[in-house]
Order: C-alpha cells, then structure tokens, then sequence
C-alpha cells in the first residue's frame, strides 16, 4: 500500500461503516490512509497526539467522522496545521443533524471543511483534490475520475430518452 498521506479517524468503531466509502475512493486513487479510533471525550491525549504527530507521520489531510456532540473533527483541527475534513455520522433522535451543525460551526480561526451527513465519499474526494493541487499523476486521475461520472450521466440520460 501507498504511504498514508490521509489520516481516517472515527470516534467510535460503530462509524467505521460510514468510513467506508471514503476507504473506497482512497483506494481507487491509490491514496494511502491511516485508519484510527479516536475519541474526543474517551481518549482525549491520543487524539490530541494523534493531531500534532500527524505531519510529521506524513499526512496531509485529515477525515474525521462523528456522531451525536461531533467534537472529533474540531478537537483535532484545533492541534494539526492540516486541512480537516468533518463528516457528521446519523446517529441519535437528530439523524444526524446535531453532528453537521457542531461540526460546521467551527469558531473562527479553527476551520473544519464538512460534508453532508455520511457522505464520506466526498470527504475522501475533497482530500485528492486537495492532494492533487501538487501531485499532478493524481491530479490526471481525478479529471479521468469526474469524466467517467459524466459519463455515466450521460448514458443514464440517453437510456431515458430511447425508453
């Protein structure tokens, strides 16, 4: 496997399913990750070390994906000068929605990037294109990588036009 460049961390291991997908895209692009259970409130100092270590390991960008109070993806911007990606997790009576509203309102000066609820997959998406502003061989399979989504659309399109 490629040397981790993105560090995958869930709060609980009941989040790693909706951390698959982000796996998933890494993998098809050839992007080495490295993959934590860390808690903001359980393991608070491995976080933490988890965060400042994290450069110095070699990453590049972080996916932090929570559920419920969703203080992961904040706690670990707050100690890496990497780009953090939250991913809020639907779990509780809210769905989810409690988890995107703590993560994305970050105080100022800690931004967190946040996706939709459970959408890992953009996550892991948002960290190529980010790899892929200097890493131009990642950068060509990404722009392959949209071309084909379009043209799945495309054939979709003309399979309800011909119907």
């Amino acid at each position: 496997m490629a040397p981790a460049r993105v560090g995958i961390v869930v709060g609980s291991a009941s989040d790693l399913p909706t951390l698959q997908a982000a796996r998933d895209i890494l993998d098809r692009f050839g992007v080495g990750y490295e993959l934590r259970v860390l808690s903001a409130h359980r393991t608070p100092a491995a976080a933490t070390e988890f965060a400042e270590t994290a450069l110095e390991r070699g990453l590049q960008v972080v996916i932090a994906a929570a559920g419920l109070a969703a203080h992961l993806p904040g706690v670990l911007a707050a100690h890496t000068p990497l780009p953090v990606i939250g991913v809020p997790v639907a779990s509780g009576s809210l769905g989810g929605i409690d988890a995107l509203l703590a993560i994305v309102q970050m105080p100022r000066g800690v931004p967190v990037a946040t996706v939709g609820i459970g959408n890992a997959g953009n996550a892991a998406l948002l960290a190529v294109q980010m790899l892929a502003l200097a890493d131009a061989d990642l950068r060509q399979q990404l722009v392959a990588y949209r071309a084909e989504q379009a043209q799945a659309v495309l054939e979709q399109d003309a399979k309800q036009r011909d119907a």
